[in-house]
């Protein structure tokens, strides 16, 4: 394919790809936001400097000419990129940005993406620091995506605020994964986010994607780089060699995890199991702090995370903002919500067992097991009542939703933003306080299932391995996408995973997302959605709405 050099709004690149907007700009690496003219669809386009250009200035557009895309250095980045992105989207669905094109020109690698939710870290950082359990949740989204492409064989080498994006609700997106040719591959962007065995030719990716989380942290709390870029490569690089970071002094009890991470030796620096302990506390003991005392015409809801006053509900009348530093605020425009970057997933070992149906429709059961899919419906009709909505006796906090969302309190005591014109479609009960509610709309194929449970094992993902064959019986077309992963939700333990079910046109696509909250219980919740809408923005969107609004009950 010919490429020719552009690198300026409003220009084509690849006879293809307008370029539109400028979003990242790092040493050796640029990002725009883009179009696909040909297929009429949004991207984003990042431009990074190849090994063999190391050092040298990004061509500029005078510089270029045509250029096709062909040698060992080029075709070989390109394929490293290619497979690595079709490995991670399996492993870690929706975390790492999807691919859609690579190629090379002049000396420069580019890779067209779907566009990441949310906007790059780069952009946040330039607001000034951030309070640190906000660094913690986007810390450890990072390391949850870390964990998962480091246990495929995957390194990234390359990690630098420019990659790693987060939305409005703190769900983390990472792109640039398959650039480096291997392990021991020299650092070529950003070098002010290398590690010192980087900085010294010695490669070492893996331990250096850790050190570039740590200085990601630093970043955040700190409001600067832990090293100053010096223009020039190599000299910033005998900086991040030579000379000695600066204790931060904003990081509170982020301060052991970051400056754990950067130590000049690998060998010093703190394992990652104890990294993800020390975030996981942070978010825990975050979730568990008194909300603060807010004004007397807050409307009564549920309480959420155990500690009190976490439910996202809006009921009838005033509701209460009743969220805590840490928790959603409003930090540089951005409103950010408590969750982990990789989602977690529970299912219910065994279904719900025997117990009474309701709801707008669905078949009663006396007797026996609630089959471990999705709940069947039958088609809702327009008219169809939607199930009472009780406000829980518990005073809780008020929530905002997502334009084109409203907050729903159900009678069980949850609540959870849904699409406008969503409500209750069944409802399942079983003698042992276990239920089943399922949400969705007429006309609307998408649904959300919410299940809890009071008879769970310790382990997520046992839960998940022992309740599969009851869930590839019960389900026609039954595949589950890449592995069961254990996961962190709000510093709880949890699982995810994801299946498909039918076939052709009427094929769905399901992602489990839940968690334990202790003494055997725990919730699951299952989003299911046509296979071919799964992963589009809209999807996204209604999928982070529903997982970072979602507030369980105190017991």
């Amino acid at each position: 394919m010919v490429v020719a050099v552009h690198d300026e709004a409003g220009e084509l690149v690849a006879g293809r790809y307008l370029l539109l907007e400028t979003v990242v700009r790092e040493e050796g690496r640029t990002g725009w936001l883009g179009r696909d003219t040909a297929l009429t669809r949004p991207v984003l386009l990042t431009r990074s400097r190849l090994p063999s250009s190391a050092g040298e200035a990004a061509p500029s557009p005078a510089e270029g000419g045509e250029h096709a895309l062909r040698g060992e250095t080029g075709g070989g980045a390109a394929d490293r990129v290619l497979r690595a992105a079709r490995l991670l989207g399996e492993v870690c669905p929706e975390r790492v940005a999807a691919v859609l094109d690579v190629f090379e020109e002049a000396g420069s690698l580019w890779t067209v993406t779907e566009p990441p939710s949310g906007a790059p870290l780069s952009e946040l950082l330039a607001g000034g620091p951030v309070g640190h359990v906000r660094a913690a949740r986007i810390g450890l989204g990072v390391l949850d995506v870390l964990d998962a492409a480091h246990g495929e064989g995957v390194a990234h080498g390359e990690l630098s605020p420019g990659q790693v994006w987060a939305n409005e609700f703190g769900v983390v997106t990472v792109t640039g994964f398959g650039r480096p040719e291997s392990d021991d591959a020299p650092r070529v962007t950003a070098p002010a986010y290398a590690s010192p065995e980087q900085a010294r030719g010695e490669g070492g990716a893996r331990a250096a994607d850790l050190w570039a989380l740590g200085a990601l942290m630093y970043a955040m709390v700190e409001g600067r780089a832990a090293v100053r870029d010096r223009g020039r490569t190599e000299a910033t690089l005998r900086a991040v060699d030579r000379l000695p970071i600066r204790a931060p002094l904003h990081a509170g009890p982020l301060a052991p995890a970051v400056q754990g991470l950067l130590r000049w030796s690998p060998a010093e620096r703190v394992p990652r199991p104890v990294v993800r302990e020390a975030l996981t506390r942070i978010l825990r003991e975050d979730a568990e702090a008194p909300a603060a005392p807010e004004p007397s015409t807050a409307a009564e809801g549920p309480q959420g995370v155990p500690g009190g006053g976490d439910g996202g509900a809006a009921g009838a009348g005033p509701a209460r903002a009743a969220w805590r530093p840490g928790r959603p605020v409003l930090v540089g425009g951005v409103v950010v919500f408590t969750a982990a970057a990789v989602v977690t997933a529970l299912a219910v070992v065994g279904g719900l067992r025997g117990g009474s149906t309701s709801g707008a429709s669905g078949p009663a059961r006396t007797a026996g097991a609630l089959p471990p899919g999705p709940v069947p419906t039958a088609p809702i009709p327009p008219s169809a009542p939607a199930a009472p909505k009780t406000p829980s006796s518990s005073a809780g906090s008020g929530g905002t939703a997502p334009e084109g969302f409203s907050v729903y309190r159900a009678a069980q005591g949850f609540s959870v933003a849904l699409p406008q014109g969503w409500s209750p479609v069944g409802t399942r009960t079983s003698g042992d306080l276990a239920y089943r509610v399922t949400f969705g709309a007429s006309g609307d194929p998408r649904t959300l299932a919410v299940t809890y449970s009071t008879r769970l094992g310790p382990d997520p993902v046992a839960v998940w391995s022992d309740l599969e064959p009851a869930l590839r019986a019960a389900t026609s077309g039954y595949r589950r996408v890449g592995a069961i992963r254990p996961v962190t939700y709000r510093g709880l333990k949890g699982a995810d995973m994801e299946w498909y079910a039918g076939t052709g046109d009427e094929r769905l696509r399901t992602f489990g997302r839940g968690f334990l909250i202790g003494g055997h219980r725990g919730f699951s919740l299952r989003w299911t959605t046509p296979a071919a809408d799964r992963g589009t923005p809209a999807d996204r969107r209604a999928l982070d709405a529903v997982l970072t609004s979602f507030r369980f009950p105190a017991a």
